[in-house]
């Protein structure tokens, strides 16, 4: 074989391989913000839809407006940033009711278009008392203190019920999570067709939280893995395993999260892991933890997971 023949079989296998994948994806998935802590205009928030689709769902809403401009800085997004809030952001899901997830979601409101906003009754709960209350801020909600604007539908999510998501062409299943034990995060098993994408909002570990809701969790998608059909995990990880557990505050180090994936790995089976996405979520700053906490993961990685990073703006296949 010729060398010009060498290297044109070589772009061709390069590029079938790369458009196969993005064949096989089933879910496209844009970060609008990434971090934990202090930034506020890159803090947590994913837009998730089914592939080759506008029909976003946003997970969580902490970052909105900036992340979106940060795509379209990026050319993931070829239209304005009024209308990818409008038209292609179909809805809201929100973990828990902490400033860092919803602050995007309430600045933007009197901006954004008629969506349904969904979450579990205690977060729900907390929204329209203490943020769409008429005091703190309007009411943009169709329930609530005040006046209603009746801009959004608050949609209550039931635990473990499969509910479809207006206009987005998926479902979604809530589950709980303890984020300093008695207080529930949530994490959202969305369907897209017979394919799942997991996302978890802040969490603890069942060790430190006393409770159990990550191994419910982990039953509940392992059969998911064993068949192929969990396209990838969101999951945190906010601190450097030196951090100690009193101050965690609800929230992940490497040594936990690899725990908890061992625990998954059991009841999905021996090697069950190896290449599965694991995306990571809510790291927090300063830039040296951040550094160091990927340098935690990649030496405790013995399942072989496929760890990624998300950057914000920049789409992800799943």
């Amino acid at each position: 074989m010729t060398l010009n023949r060498l290297l044109l079989f070589c772009l061709l296998f390069v590029s079938t391989h790369i458009f196969s994948q993005k064949e096989n994806a089933s879910f496209s998935v844009v970060p609008l913000g990434v971090m934990g802590g202090i930034d506020e205009k890159n803090l947590s928030a994913y837009l998730i839809a089914p592939s080759n689709t506008n029909d976003y769902i946003c997970l969580d809403a902490g970052t909105v407006n900036a992340g979106i401009e940060k795509a379209i800085e990026k050319k993931t997004f070829k239209v304005s940033t009024s209308e990818v809030l409008r038209k292609y952001i179909k809805g809201y899901l929100i973990s828990h009711a902490h400033l860092d997830h919803v602050s995007g979601l309430i600045i933007n409101s009197p901006a954004d278009s008629s969506k349904t906003v969904y979450a579990t009754n205690k977060c729900m709960e907390m929204m329209e008392n203490h943020y769409f209350n008429d005091q703190t801020w309007a009411n943009f909600g169709d329930a609530g203190p005040g006046f209603p604007l009746r801009k959004y539908h608050f949609q209550t999510l039931n635990l473990g019920v499969e509910t479809l998501l207006t206009n987005a062409k998926m479902t979604v299943k809530a589950f709980p999570l303890s984020h300093v034990n008695p207080f529930e995060s949530t994490a959202f098993l969305i369907r897209s067709n017979t394919d799942y994408a997991l996302y978890l909002g802040d969490t603890g570990s069942d060790e430190v939280e006393k409770s159990n809701n990550l191994r419910d969790l982990w039953t509940a998608v392992a059969p998911l893995i064993k068949q192929k059909q969990l396209k990838g995990i969101f999951i945190e990880v906010s601190f450097l395993n030196e951090q100690p557990d009193k101050f965690l505050f609800g929230h992940l180090t490497p040594n936990y999260l690899m725990k908890e994936l061992h625990v998954l790995e059991d009841l999905a089976g021996k090697g069950s892991l190896k290449n599965f996405k694991i995306i990571i979520t809510h790291l927090k700053p300063p830039a040296k933890n951040i550094v160091k906490i990927k340098e935690q993961l990649k030496n405790q990685n013995d399942l072989g997971v496929q760890i990624i990073y998300p950057e914000q703006g920049k789409k992800l296949e799943l």
